[in-house]
């Protein structure tokens, strides 16, 4: 029996997070795709996620996803993640989030990372995920319309932008028009093959892209119409509430996993309380990277994904890991001091006896 000790505990910043993430959108993407085949088969534990409101904020929320990985990779933690919508009125981004993990082996927490940044990378690449394998035995997609402009968005173009091939033609919309136009504007920098217009109607936007990606900030449903789908887009329901439940109910629909997207009053939830079944759900995303679901051709096929603690964790795990092998892991000497049961640490007795051991 092998013996057991303490970790280094280390803080891992959002700039390195960053450096070691960037430009591997297919390897994130491919890593993604492998924590959803774990959690298909039974090598996750994700319980639920745990919203913390406020009754003077209540826009606002905290949330809790604890989640552990086993497989390959044996990782357990939490993510703690905070939405605060106001921010966007004082030029801060909505979101921000740290990331927690732990040893499996002692329980342990050893990094600390910035985590709004592996939050939106796994976010992308669960959406990547999705359009690669739902795609399957449709025409090309060839455009794509985003409804939203913010930051999840721009990483979200930026991963679906890296499955090839290029897009021919880019659609935005959003509420404030100089955030569309912000948007637009960096998606001709980094699509210069594309064609990117700025829609002023939400009806144009969804009506006129076989792809449509929702990336807002919406509490409750807005787009209620589903003639607006009546040309059978993939739709990727990243925001969760956009969608009435008449257009969720006309619509085929992939979740990342049911007992989690089927709260909160996201879309589908809302679905299954006006008819009191959840038989409209017809996969998980792990189901369809299997192959055991195929969706039927003649209707919009919609995927939302709650977003699963255990996607954090594995781009967490893939962030330490090499961010500790290029020295930009800043380890925490003495994070954990008082660890002898019968003993006070060394520098307490010695402060207390005059220096004296």
């Amino acid at each position: 029996m092998g013996t057991q000790s303490i970790p280094p505990f280390t803080v891992i910043s959002g700039a390195t997070v960053h450096d070691v993430l960037a430009g591997r959108q297919q390897e994130l993407t491919d890593l993604v795709e492998q924590a959803y085949l774990l959690h298909g088969s039974g090598e996750t534990t994700n319980p639920p996620s745990y919203f913390l409101r406020f009754p003077d904020k209540p826009s606002s929320r905290i949330i809790a996803l604890p989640a552990a990985v086993r497989g390959d990779v044996r990782v357990d933690g939490i993510k703690w993640v905070s939405s605060y919508p106001e921010n966007i009125e004082h030029g801060i981004p909505r979101a921000s989030a740290v990331l927690l993990l732990n040893d499996a082996a002692t329980g342990y927490p050893y990094a600390c990372l910035e985590g709004s940044i592996i939050s939106a990378v796994r976010t992308a690449a669960s959406a990547a995920v999705a359009v690669r394998h739902l795609a399957r035995g449709r025409a090309p997609l060839t455009n794509v319309g985003f409804f939203g402009a913010g930051l999840i968005a721009r990483y979200l173009h930026e991963y679906l932008a890296a499955l090839g091939p290029a897009f021919d033609r880019i659609g935005v919309h959003d509420l404030s028009e100089d955030y569309a136009r912000g948007f637009a504007d960096h998606v001709e920098q980094t699509s210069p093959g594309s064609s990117v217009r700025v829609h002023g109607s939400a009806r144009d936007l969804v009506s006129s892209y076989d792809m449509v990606v929702f990336a807002t900030t919406a509490a409750s449903p807005h787009v209620t119409d589903p003639s607006w789908f009546s040309h059978n887009p993939l739709v990727l329901h990243v925001s969760l509430r956009d969608l009435s439940p008449e257009v969720v109910l006309a619509s085929t629909n992939v979740v990342d996993d049911v007992e989690h997207v089927l709260k909160a009053d996201t879309s589908v939830h809302l679905a299954e309380q006006r008819t009191g079944r959840r038989d409209f759900v017809h996969a998980t995303l792990p189901e369809v990277i299997s192959g055991r679901f195929r969706p039927e051709s003649g209707r919009p096929v919609v995927f939302s994904p709650f977003g699963l603690g255990v996607l954090d964790l594995v781009v967490g795990d893939y962030v330490h890991r090499r961010a500790a092998e290029d020295g930009g892991a800043t380890t925490v000497e003495d994070f954990f001091y008082d660890t002898d049961r019968h003993r006070r640490p060394a520098r307490v007795r010695a402060a207390r006896n005059g220096g004296a051991l």
